[in-house]
C-alpha cells in the first residue's frame, strides 16, 4: 500500500508545482475517470485531505464496492462516487482529472479526452497514466513489452472492441498515439511528467 500511495501522489505531484499546490493547500475539485473500485480515487483523497474527490466508473457494483470503501477508510466526507461513462461524467470546472491506466481500454478514447477537456477548468489539468509503452514494435519486445502485449490481447483490446467506436489503443499504444487522441480532443500542451519501468505519466492542458 506504501508503495501505491506514493506512485499516485508522486504522479501528482510529477505533473507541476501550481497543480501540486492547490491538490495540497488551496484544495481542489478532482475527478478520478474510470476509477474501478476506487482504489486510486481514495488514495488521492488520503494524501490531499484539502480536496474533493469524485469516482466514476461504468461498471455499477465496483461504484457501489468504492463507496463502501470510501466510509470504512474515513474518507466519505470528501469522496463520492457514481456510475458514468468516462464520455458522460457530471461536473465543470475541475482543476484536476485523473485516468489510471484506462484510457487504451475505452472505446472511444477520443470521445473521452473531449469530455474531460470540456469539463476541465481553464486551468485545470489532465493526468493520463498509461503502461510503459515506447513507440515501435520493435522497442517494445522485452519482458514487461510481452507481458503487457499478453494482457492488451487477452483483455484491453476485446474490452475495447466490445465498446462503441472500438479504436482498440491496446496496453502498448506508445507516447505518440496517445499524444494524436489528446490533441484531436483539444488540448494544446502535452507531455511526459514522469515514469516508472513499468508505467508513463502524462500531462495535458488546455
Amino acid at each position: 500500500m506504501t508503495n501505491r500511495t506514493a506512485f499516485i501522489t508522486g504522479a501528482s505531484r510529477g505533473i507541476g508545482r501550481a497543480c501540486a499546490l492547490a491538490l495540497s493547500e488551496a484544495g481542489a475539485r478532482v475527478a478520478d475517470v474510470g476509477c474501478g473500485k476506487g482504489s486510486s480515487t481514495i488514495l488521492m483523497a488520503k494524501a490531499f485531505p484539502k480536496s474533493k474527490f469524485f469516482g466514476f466508473d461504468y461498471h455499477d457494483k465496483s461504484i457501489e464496492f468504492a463507496t463502501e470503501s470510501a466510509k470504512r477508510q474515513g474518507v466519505g466526507d470528501r469522496v463520492t462516487f457514481a456510475v458514468s461513462k468516462a464520455k458522460e461524467f457530471p461536473g465543470k470546472g475541475y482543476d484536476f482529472v485523473a485516468v489510471f491506466d484506462c484510457l487504451h481500454d475505452m472505446g472511444d478514447p477520443v470521445g473521452a479526452a473531449k469530455h474531460v477537456r470540456e469539463s476541465l477548468d481553464k486551468d485545470g489539468t489532465w493526468m493520463i497514466v498509461e503502461p510503459f509503452a515506447k513507440n515501435d514494435l520493435k522497442d517494445n519486445l522485452n519482458p514487461v513489452g510481452r507481458v503487457y502485449y499478453s494482457f492488451s490481447t487477452l483483455l484491453c483490446t476485446p474490452c475495447s472492441r466490445s465498446q462503441e467506436v472500438g479504436l482498440c489503443l491496446g496496453a502498448q499504444a506508445g507516447e505518440s498515439r496517445i499524444q494524436d487522441v489528446v490533441s484531436s480532443a483539444g488540448f494544446t500542451r502535452f507531455r511526459r511528467a514522469a515514469e516508472t519501468p513499468f508505467n508513463i505519466v502524462y500531462e495535458a492542458r488546455p
